[in-house]
């Protein structure tokens, strides 16, 4: 019977031994590349509420399941557990968890002072945008002479992790959150010149997508409406000011490389601004064709009316992925 207990106790100190070695503790934010099962146990695959990750959404990150790792663990809010573990190749690492991962050729290898991205800023090329949405309205409302056929447009600005979608939201509300229902969310509230100023470089408000992007990010930004939307019309002013935009404008039709965007952000916005950069893509439905749909920019720092997207783009860590390799510049118009 001794023996017994012995060689139980012996079994259990080596399972301990186990378990202690079976994560190795990370921090920052991964990034969700795909839909991708989030399971409570890696060997199993167990996955109560049969739970995924969403494309494009940020999640803290936990741990990894060795020195090495092939899983990370992840915090799931809304899950049950929360704690899940996903496949590295699910997505990409941002904030200090992303100094376990080589950074993109031309960065600078090591998160800025900050340590993460506090926010991403989602700027849209307007007419590939509406290659892939031909009925919405302000797709058949396209205009050569109109400021979304050169211009970067709005598509928001999101405070980060993700997980702070819909704060203190009611319940209405979240349910509306949908395109076929974002008429019936409640109106934002502007003044006469934000209101114009967003019509023009958000086309998307003819869809009210500024609805969207309130009741979603918005609410989680913690100022007022007037304040969100001014301090993104401040942003986008920079950019569609810069050598980014006249990059694009003077390769309508042509191809970039995300190399070149990159680029052309270090020119604009300081040596490692394009580091904070990632391009996406889309594909025309009509013909194949890859173009260049929309940027994201790492973020940190206090936003205000006078802030400076060269401060924010630099005190913010480098992703470790650039995104779409190369794609074309669409010209206004269905091609």
């Amino acid at each position: 019977m001794r023996i017994g207990v012995v060689f139980g106790l012996a079994m259990l100190a080596v399972s301990l031994a186990g378990a202690a070695h079976a994560e190795v503790k990370m921090s920052g934010t991964f990034v969700a590349d795909a839909a991708c099962p989030a399971t409570q146990a890696i060997k199993n695959g167990k996955n109560p509420g049969n739970v995924s990750t969403d494309a494009g959404q940020s999640y803290q990150l936990l741990a990894g399941n060795k020195d090495t790792p092939t899983h990370y663990l992840i915090q799931v809010p809304g899950a049950d557990p929360e704690r899940r573990w996903v496949k590295v190749s699910c997505g990409h690492l941002s904030g200090s968890g992303a100094a376990t991962v080589p950074a993109a050729p031309g960065g600078q290898g090591k998160p800025a002072t900050s340590g993460k991205p506090e926010y991403v800023f989602a700027l849209s090329w307007q007419p590939a945008f509406c290659e892939t949405k031909s009925s919405k309205a302000e797709c058949r409302a396209q205009n050569p002479n109109e400021f979304d056929a050169t211009n970067f447009t709005l598509h928001g600005l999101w405070p980060q992790p993700n997980g702070n979608f819909y704060c203190q939201v009611a319940a209405g509300d979240k349910a509306n959150d949908n395109p076929a229902h974002w008429k019936d969310l409640p109106p934002v509230n502007l003044d006469a010149g934000t209101r114009k100023e967003l019509d023009q470089v958000m086309p998307g408000t003819a869809s009210q997508l500024e609805r969207h992007e309130w009741i979603k990010h918005g609410t989680c930004y913690g100022k007022t409406q007037q304040e969100y939307f001014s301090d993104a019309l401040g942003l986008m002013r920079q950019v569609n000011a810069s050598p980014v935009r006249d990059l694009f404008t003077k390769n309508i039709g042509g191809k970039l490389t995300a190399d070149q965007i990159r680029g052309a952000f270090d020119t604009a916005f300081g040596a490692g601004a394009g580091d904070r950069v990632r391009v996406s893509c889309v594909i025309d439905p009509s013909n194949g064709r890859r173009l260049i749909g929309e940027l994201t920019l790492g973020l940190a720092g206090p936003i205000g009316p006078n802030s400076s997207l060269k401060d924010l783009l630099l005190a913010s860590v480098p992703t470790n992925k650039a995104g779409c390799p190369t794609g074309t510049v669409d010209a206004i118009g269905f091609q």
